[in-house]
């Protein structure tokens, strides 16, 4: 009997990337002329895998986001990957807004995961593992298409596939 082909679905950020683009945004926000001395900051948790965006308005502080963006496509790390709360008031009246990187798949999104790929009908088996899933299937081909049609969905979360065997 022929050996079972799997993979595995994961949704992992690289940090040392997020730290690159962290260190980038912050040297720009001191040189960039329309925000130099405005007040606007930007600190990373590494531990806690946070930003905190502190600046004098909501205009300001959108601004350091996009910044902080723009430095993540450059540096290939998805922009799905980094869920921003909404704005809240600080002291001396100015902004504070947090973002959160998201990593691993949590139940409910790995419940949806599982339940879509049931309803394509392909003969596939779909176990969940803590914060991953892992699909096998005895013909790769089908593996393929189940690769093919989680790439077409959006769960909210930047998806890998790895392990393929």
């Amino acid at each position: 009997m022929a050996k079972d082909s799997s993979f595995d679905v994961v949704s992992q950020v690289n940090m040392q990337e997020v730290d690159n683009a962290y260190q980038q945004a912050a040297r720009e926000l001191t040189q960039r002329y329309d925000l130099k001395g405005s007040g606007a900051a930007i600190e990373l948790s590494k531990p806690e895998k946070t930003f905190t965006v502190t600046a004098p308005a909501d205009f300001v502080a959108r601004q350091v986001i996009d910044i902080l963006n723009s430095k993540f496509v450059k540096r290939g790390v998805d922009l799905k990957s980094v869920s921003w709360a909404e704005p809240q008031a600080a002291s001396g009246g100015s902004v504070r807004i947090v973002g959160r990187i998201v990593e691993g798949i949590d139940q409910d999104t790995a419940k949806k995961i599982n339940k879509d790929i049931k309803g394509t009908k392909l003969k596939v088996k779909v176990t969940i593992e803590s914060d991953k899933l892992r699909v096998s299937s005895p013909s790769r081909d089908t593996l393929q298409q189940v690769i093919a049609f989680l790439r077409d969905q959006d769960y909210g979360q930047p998806l890998q596939y790895v392990n393929y065997r």
